[in-house]
């Protein structure tokens, strides 16, 4: 039932967390779709009608999506740093604001990054399935992995999380830190971390973090080409998204040695099928894109969804706009 006078909202997911949905409440008639994980025609067909849309998972907003909402539609909010499922050309084009939940989730995700990288570079995945297969060995030179400290950090992409994750770091007495992007950055400046060419954090770098946006400049940049240019001692990890990296030539480079491990919280494609290569390769850690997943992080992340389509239907400017 519609309440008379109210801006309608549609939450895309029945899991979206409850700080959010009591917010916008507290001034909207709130339509949420009934499912978890709702289909692309659970949301087309909810969609007509509604001023705001929230979105608690990904659902492609592009024109087909923003002719079925209709001329009503006035603020799109996404919960979420990454924005690679909006057109975001396209929804300003039509006079609708956008925003995301940038931030917030950058310390849970720097979390997830040294979780990996030291997984990865400690081989704690291989040793536990050698635990679990009887093979455990005593001799001195078994399973020896690679050391954090003194070594040479490469970030690519020197953003939230990519600071975060410097800053994280930091205690854990790492030689240097290096970066790449469009340009130098007074942030970098600051954490100390120093501002290099693409080949020379490829070539430097004994821990490289992927932490950059997926974009057409960025999809499928590590390759063969870049995994060759890497240290065979090199430990890679990939917390931003799946297809900055070619899958097929990670499995090359992980099999064939030419680096040492991988982490990973995101993968292409994703999620991984069951029998999927890298997940039978003992040199990498996957998870299965937790990077944001606490309920603090969760939490916060919607609020600021929720808060961000409450100043777009007020004329404000959203918290986090695109």
């Amino acid at each position: 039932m519609n309440l008379p006078g109210l801006p309608r909202v549609l939450i895309t997911s029945n899991e979206a967390p409850t700080p959010g949905i009591d917010l916008l409440r507290t001034r909207c008639d709130v339509t949420i779709i009934p499912t978890a994980v709702s289909t692309r025609e659970e949301v087309l067909q909810a969609l007509p009608g509604h001023d705001a849309v929230f979105l608690a998972n990904h659902q492609n907003v592009n024109s087909e999506f923003l002719d079925i909402a209709g001329p009503s539609l006035k603020v799109v909010s996404t919960m979420s740093a990454g924005y690679d499922h909006l057109d975001v050309a396209e929804i300003k084009r039509r006079g609708i604001k956008v925003g995301h939940t940038p931030k917030v989730l950058s310390a849970a995700v720097a979390e997830i990054a040294i979780l990996l990288m030291l997984s990865a570079a400690r081989r704690a995945h291989e040793g536990r399935v050698k635990l679990e297969q009887g093979q455990v060995e005593s001799r001195p030179q078994w399973l020896l992995g690679q050391d954090l400290q003194g070594s040479t950090v490469g970030i690519f992409g020197l953003g939230n999380i990519g600071q975060a994750i410097v800053k994280r770091l930091i205690g854990f007495e790492v030689g240097r830190f290096i970066y790449t992007g469009h340009s130098r950055k007074e942030a970098g400046d600051k954490l100390g971390a120093i501002f290099v060419t693409l080949d020379e954090l490829l070539e430097q770098s004994d821990f490289l973090i992927v932490a950059a946006p997926l974009n057409n400049e960025t999809r499928g940049l590590f390759n063969d080409n870049a995994f060759n240019k890497m240290r065979d001692t090199a430990v890679f990890v990939n917390i931003a998204r799946g297809q900055i990296v070619n899958t097929e030539s990670l499995v090359k480079a992980l099999r064939n040695k030419k680096i040492f491990a991988a982490g990973l919280d995101v993968t292409d494609p994703e999620p991984l099928p069951p029998d999927h290569e890298l997940l039978k390769l003992p040199n990498i850690e996957i998870l299965p894109h937790l990077g944001s997943s606490t309920l603090k992080t969760r939490n916060n992340m919607s609020i600021i969804a929720a808060q961000n389509i409450l100043n777009g239907l007020d004329g404000k400017p959203l918290l986090y706009p695109l």
